[in-house]
């Protein structure tokens, strides 16, 4: 299949997402109104904050918002496979059917027109207008409840975003804060930078703004009390709780080595979550696919009517599929496992399950299911973690809503965290409990030193978070290398590229736009294949 893409340039990065008005900037008599009468509408009329709100969860699933006519831009989840395809644990076939195999799979993303580069920076920053617009219409300090609920959303996602493009735009944190990192636009300097442009903040800054916005999320949500079904029951978990926020928090602090804080803020996300791991039974399923169930924090929420939905292909199951009969995994553009990563899983691990085994088969299947499969020759290692919308096997919609945040992550950062702030006999133990209690009741940790217990989490990490987005910012945290040897990849994409891997670099259309950006990141080329082992 040949693809035509068109790129959708804009003028510059705020006239797409930083500097449109929204309904609260000005009154019916066209005349702007102040930041004192905007508040007080929003006080007299919480309906107009609530709808910024839901408006800030609408960006995240946009259909080819970046892309005219590309079949990956389904918005972050997308974006989130491009990244796992990125790294050694996401396998997929150099098929043109495969919308990941040119700048992604082959990881060439080393320029300033690479697909990652374009899809992370232009929706990013879209999210964080939205965010932006929610903060400024509510004020600095409300009253209400409410309003203190719908403010901590754009706290929070403003912070998750910035998080993100922190990650991905320069080197991770430790050792690297004072390098230039991403500009930072917020409700107070938005309209000065549309203007005038804005300067790569460092590393340093832009961390400090993540970590105040999180604070003052947090410290809303808890003087709110408030449960985000207030802000709509129906997909409520599109909506960040005060478990999500310390959840958000507790990554943020792994990141920066902050490990006490880190295991802390992550042992309050699982306490006031009010979320639960998947038991071993209900882990021998295929899943994740409803944000309803008790394991999910944080979720995009598709529904039936969205563009993605309706679009037929243009979406996460039409791409990570393998139960629902349409969609590209059934022309053979399958997800697999990296074998070596396949073989450390224990036998009698549940998780074992979510992937074809060389030979085809799974014990998490039923005969209907398998059967199902067999129709389309899937290879062995296929993906059959993502289950089908509402359990329906062959089902043509694609209504998948798409986790951003799982508890069980929690529990694997409370572990390591532990571990590295000078305790590896009790982040060994609390990981070998979440295990045994919640996917294989045979595993033990051998693991003594901090580091062991560290590597330990890492792999545990990559099979339970496997294709959910998370694989590739571990390898940029913990200083890994790209190793693609022995995990079942074509010659042409069998890799072994040292760490640490490079930052990617900033759209053209922004450095082109954005006159005080300052320099980009230094271009790189593609790897050169290696010999497999």
């Amino acid at each position: 299949m040949k693809r035509k893409i068109y790129y959708i340039a804009a003028a510059t990065l705020f006239s797409m997402g930083l500097s449109s008005c929204n309904n609260l900037d000005t009154i019916p008599e066209d005349s702007y109104v102040t930041a004192d009468q905007k508040e007080e509408s929003v006080e007299m009329n919480p309906e107009l904050a609530s709808a910024g709100v839901v408006g800030i969860s609408a960006v995240y699933p946009r259909v080819m918002s970046v892309y005219a006519e590309a079949h990956f831009d389904f918005g972050w989840p997308s974006l989130g496979l491009m990244l796992d395809s990125g790294t050694a644990d996401l396998v997929s076939s150099n098929i043109g059917y495969n919308w990941y195999s040119t700048d992604v799979s082959d990881y060439s993303w080393g320029t300033n027109t690479a697909y990652v580069g374009s899809m992370s920076w232009y929706l990013g920053y879209k999210v964080i207008k939205a965010a932006n617009d929610v903060i400024a219409s509510i004020g600095a300090e409300p009253e209400s409840a409410q309003l203190q609920l719908f403010a901590a959303q754009g706290y929070a996602n403003r912070a998750y975003i910035y998080f993100t493009l922190a990650q991905l735009y320069q080197y991770t944190y430790v050792g690297h804060e004072s390098l230039p990192c991403v500009p930072l636009i917020t409700d107070l300097n938005s309209d000065e930078a549309a203007l005038n442009g804005a300067p790569r903040a460092t590393v340093q800054e832009v961390y400090d703004q993540i970590l105040s916005d999180l604070n003052t999320a947090i410290d809303l949500l808890t003087k709110s009390g408030l449960p985000v079904t207030e802000i709509a029951s129906t997909g409520s978990k599109r909506f960040v709780s005060l478990g999500t926020a310390y959840g958000l928090r507790a990554r943020v602090n792994l990141v920066m080595n902050n490990w006490q804080a880190a295991a802390d803020d992550a042992a309050k996300a699982i306490q006031t979550s009010g979320c639960t791991p998947l038991s071993i039974e209900e882990a021998s399923r295929p899943g994740f696919w409803d944000s309803n169930d008790h394991e999910c924090m944080w979720a995009i929420y598709i529904q039936e009517t969205d563009r993605a939905v309706t679009s037929g292909i243009v979406n996460f199951p039409s791409m990570m599929g393998s139960f629902n009969s349409n969609g590209y995994w059934t022309v053979g553009a399958t997800r697999r496992i990296n074998k070596a990563l396949y073989a450390a899983i224990g036998t009698n691990d549940a998780r074992k399950g979510w992937w074809l085994s060389s030979s085809g088969s799974s014990n998490n299947l039923t005969s209907a299911e398998a059967k199902f499969l067999a129709k389309f020759s899937p290879e062995g290692y296929t993906q059959v973690k993502f289950g089908a919308y509402q359990n329906e096997i062959g089902t043509v919609t694609n209504a998948n809503d798409y986790f951003l945040m799982r508890v069980e992550e929690m529990y694997l950062i409370q572990a390591e965290a532990t571990a590295m702030a000078g305790n590896p006999s009790a982040g060994a133990t609390m990981l070998e409990n979440f295990i045994k209690t919640y996917r294989n009741p045979s595993y033990t940790v051998t693991a003594s030193s901090k580091e062991e217990v560290q590597e330990e989490c890492w792999l545990q990490r990559r099979i339970e978070l496997w294709g959910e987005g998370l694989a590739y910012f571990d390898l940029l945290r913990l200083n890994k290398g790209l190793d693609r040897r022995g995990g079942g990849w074509e010659s042409v994409w069998v890799y072994n590229v040292p760490a640490p891997l490079k930052p990617i670099l900033i759209p053209n259309g922004e450095m082109q736009a954005n006159k005080a950006i300052g320099d980009n990141n230094e271009a790189w080329a593609k790897p050169s294949p290696v010999d497999d082992i």
